[in-house]
């Protein structure tokens, strides 16, 4: 007897459907992720011209200090709250330097997958013993509210990489007043924001000499194949990215090289591609600081400190609420 497919299958074959059916045609990069796609992620994090992971533990190494004092609050205890915290390498670092200065800290890593959670608390656990790990699956904002009035404790968000650069703006927005309503005045929220800066070194990050990244970017059409029946043949797609200054976004597509149709069977339709059809894969937005200052005040905050790497390609931003 055949099961019924999961909700996470059904919704991936739901959006699938939606991004191959519109014009131009779309595929959601929340979906690169698989194993395949997260094992190549971090060959990606590695690469020299991939220059993001590099300044923010750059930032994080040289100024562990200044951080630390930014996040005290008057000597009191705070809470790291991440919000989808990877491999947690970087935080692990601003981790172990709170610790040495006898800070009394917690941390909660928050994510939709228990297997990233899973393999994050026992690595946490493991490097550091004493620390308070509490690891939380689901929604943000319902963990979050749920965290609103715990015990007065001042509550740092941390939201790194550079995952706001996939939001649009308004729903960067969105997102940032939502996070704006369940924290307290004490809390602070801490953002990792890639800046604007020669165009060259921005478009080589996002199309990588060896290939990296077109890999990333065609694996999801072989987890399609795998998990909806797709027929995708890979080696009649073409990875394509470009940045725009003007707008300040990388953009990454997948280009059919060819005229072709491909067959999805957990659809149970045929989709055209012309050659040289592009599917827009991924939006990655690069920031000005005054694009950060705007968005900090449309949301409800203002900036208490900005820490920079030493070429000023990136920003972590520290926020707090600003008073209603």
């Amino acid at each position: 007897m055949q099961s019924s497919p999961t909700p996470e299958l059904t919704q991936f074959a739901e959006d699938v459907l939606a991004g191959l059916s519109s014009t131009p045609k779309s595929l959601s990069s929340k979906y690169f992720y698989d194993d395949e796609g997260s094992r190549l992620f971090q060959e990606i994090m590695k690469l020299p011209e991939y220059y993001l992971t590099g300044c923010e533990n750059e930032i994080f190494s040289q100024q562990t200090d200044a951080i630390f004092t930014s996040f005290a609050n008057s000597g009191s205890g705070f809470d790291l709250i991440e919000l989808g915290a990877g491999d947690g390498t970087k935080t692990a670092v601003l981790v172990d330097h709170f610790l040495k200065q006898k800070a009394d800290i917690s941390y909660s890593p928050i994510d939709i997958s228990q297997e990233a959670l899973d393999f994050l608390t026992a690595k946490f656990r493991s490097e550091f013993p004493d620390l308070r790990v509490d690891a939380r699956n689901g929604d943000y904002f319902k963990i979050l509210k749920s965290l609103k009035n715990g015990g007065g404790r001042r509550k740092v968000l941390l939201f790194l990489g550079s995952n706001i650069g996939n939001f649009t703006r308004q729903r960067s927005i969105e997102f940032f007043r939502h996070l704006r309503e369940v924290m307290n005045p004490a809390d602070l929220l801490f953002i990792g924001f890639d800046l604007q800066k020669d165009p060259h070194v921005i478009a080589n990050a996002y199309d990588d000499s060896a290939g990296v990244t077109a890999a990333f970017n065609l694996n999801l059409l072989k987890r399609i194949n795998r998990e909806l029946g797709g027929n995708f043949d890979i080696e009649k797609f073409t990875h394509y990215a470009n940045y725009r200054p003007i707008e300040g976004s990388a953009r990454s597509y997948l280009v059919s090289r060819e005229r072709q149709s491909v067959h999805i069977s957990a659809l149970g339709r045929t989709f055209e591609f012309d050659r040289w059809e592009a599917v827009f894969m991924e939006i990655s937005q690069k920031y000005s600081l005054q694009m950060i200052e705007a968005l900090a005040a449309e949301s409800g905050f203002e900036i208490k400190q900005n820490f920079f790497d030493s070429r000023t390609y990136y920003c972590d931003s520290l926020w707090r609420p600003s008073p209603k």
